[in-house]
């Protein structure tokens, strides 16, 4: 993978009420400042063929407001991760500006293509070996690649210690299996959502943002049952 920043330049389900998404962000917010401190590093990959196009803009839209949750409580650097077309994967620079990233995004394009997300697992194993990658976030609708290739990097990420937050657009079932499978694997978590719930997955990536800011700790000092549902599926 080409690691450049972009020219042309992310079990069981998870449905948590507004309130409960509400209460975690404003405990994780209140463990953070009570000190629990650091700086994390977050992957966030996107798939940019083409069937994604109408849904691309929200996506540009909540990766800016997840930068924001985090961004009076702690440091959180974030590398972009998009793939399009038959073999064009990149990687941007590690950023911690969230107008910088959304520049970013509004200059890619979706293209058709199919699916790369065995470079997008690759690509955090890659960085997690250079420097600690506290989570990585992928937002996609399908699964063209064969899972026995796709699995074992899965495997690899776990044992690095980086949990994978699968989100799916749509209702492939193929997808969901693979999608909830690479969740579990890692520890992370699987939810599926359509653009009639661009608000809720707004919320569920703010909270994955701050768990890589405030990590598990963060998590744990949440007194709340909805909120430690919410991640309730990290090991």
């Amino acid at each position: 993978m080409a690691k450049t920043e972009p020219t042309a330049r992310s079990s069981t389900e998870v449905d948590p009420t507004r309130s409960d998404i509400d209460t975690f962000l404003a405990e994780m917010t209140k463990a953070q400042t009570s000190g629990i401190s650091g700086t994390g590093r977050l992957i966030f990959a996107l798939d940019a063929t083409h069937s994604r196009h109408e849904t691309w803009d929200m996506a540009c839209k909540l990766q800016g407001d997840m930068f924001r949750a985090v961004a009076s409580i702690g440091g959180l650097n974030v590398q972009l991760v998009y793939y399009r077309a038959l073999s064009e994967c990149r990687a941007s620079k590690w950023v911690s500006d969230p107008n910088h990233l959304a520049k970013l995004m509004t200059k890619i394009d979706c293209r058709a293509g199919h699916t790369q997300i065995g470079k997008v697992l690759a690509q955090a194993k890659r960085e997690t070996a250079v420097l600690k990658v506290s989570a990585l976030v992928f937002v996609g609708d399908a699964f063209e690649e064969e899972e026995d290739e796709i699995l074992p990097l899965a495997h690899e990420l776990a044992r690095a210690g980086v949990p994978v937050f699968m989100f799916q657009e749509g209702e492939a079932h193929r997808v969901e299996r693979v999608f909830r499978e690479i969740a579990r694997i890692t520890g992370g978590a699987y939810c599926r959502f359509d653009s009639g719930s661009a608000a809720q997955l707004g919320q569920l990536l703010k909270a994955v943002a701050v768990f890589a800011v405030g990590g598990r700790a963060a998590l744990a000092a949440s007194k709340d049952a909805g909120a430690i549902k919410l991640l309730g599926q990290l090991k």
